[in-house]
């Protein structure tokens, strides 16, 4: 089987054929078609880095799509717990936002297809985490971390092993929303004016990359080298909100299938 990043990179290319007259505002909020009302936005795909593989997703959510997870979620979160050297989960002053798991209705299940879908045919819907919301208000941030798990007791078998990739999505953001960016600081920042409307460009080069918060776009990443150990390369932090407020969704892929009593059942 070839290598995971090698068939995603040859399905963007795929894709970016396929969508090359996508750039006008209209074309951008097209849907394409999957069956069972669940229609997807004809997002566009930007290369960051091929190594670590770190792509940028322009119109990932629908406007539909994120005023429904806000409704749905509404009065659920709490203080979002992490899990220390030992592997116990707890309140840390690393990690100050909320956080709540996001009930796995239609809508949501048209967002895990998507979320599949954008890594090949071959991964199952049983690989994925049960989607989160974190909110971040004023002050609030999450420090440097990854996202794979650097004790074994959370990547056993039973647990579907380690997160294999990530995705964070902007969902809303309050209009005089400041700081609150995601900073990658192992990145190099890329080359060129176009990426200004999605990354922090008067961030200095050697603080890495930092996104912008631009609500319904989302940026994707690989958790693990081809081993399946760690790769701190993409070591990043939600920055402290400076004012306003944001909320972000977290879709982590496992690198085996979850039990449904982690994943919850479809509603």
């Amino acid at each position: 089987m070839a290598p995971f990043t090698t068939v995603l990179l040859s399905a963007l290319a795929i894709a970016a054929t396929s969508f090359a007259h996508s750039h006008s505002s209209d074309d951008a909020q097209k849907v394409l078609s999957s069956g069972d009302d669940c229609r997807h936005p004809a997002y566009k795909t930007h290369i960051l880095s091929k190594s670590p593989l770190v792509i940028y997703l322009a119109n990932f959510l629908t406007p539909e799509e994120r005023d429904h997870l806000t409704e749905i979620t509404k009065d659920t979160f709490t203080h979002s717990a992490v899990a220390d050297g030992s592997g116990a989960q707890g309140l840390r002053q690393t990690r100050t936002s909320q956080s709540t798991n996001v009930p796995r209705d239609s809508v949501v299940r048209c967002i895990e297809q998507r979320a599949l879908l954008f890594q090949g045919l071959d991964t199952p819907r049983t690989h994925l985490e049960p989607v989160q919301l974190v909110k971040y208000g004023q002050g609030e941030h999450y420090h440097f971390h990854t996202d794979w798990y650097t004790n074994p007791i959370h990547a056993t078998s039973a647990l579907g092993g380690n997160r294999q990739s990530s995705f964070f999505a902007y969902v809303a953001a309050s209009d005089d929303v400041t700081g609150g960016g995601t900073n990658f600081p192992l990145l190099d920042a890329p080359l060129g004016d176009e990426w200004c409307k999605f990354v922090d460009c008067d961030e200095t080069w050697e603080n890495g990359v930092t996104f912008r918060p631009v609500v319904g776009n989302a940026v994707y990443w690989e958790n693990l080298h081809e081993d399946g150990s760690g790769d701190q390369r993409n070591l990043h932090a939600g920055l402290p909100v400076t004012s306003g407020w944001k909320i972000g969704m977290n879709i982590w892929t496992r690198q085996g299938p979850l039990g449904e009593d982690i994943r919850g059942p479809d509603v």
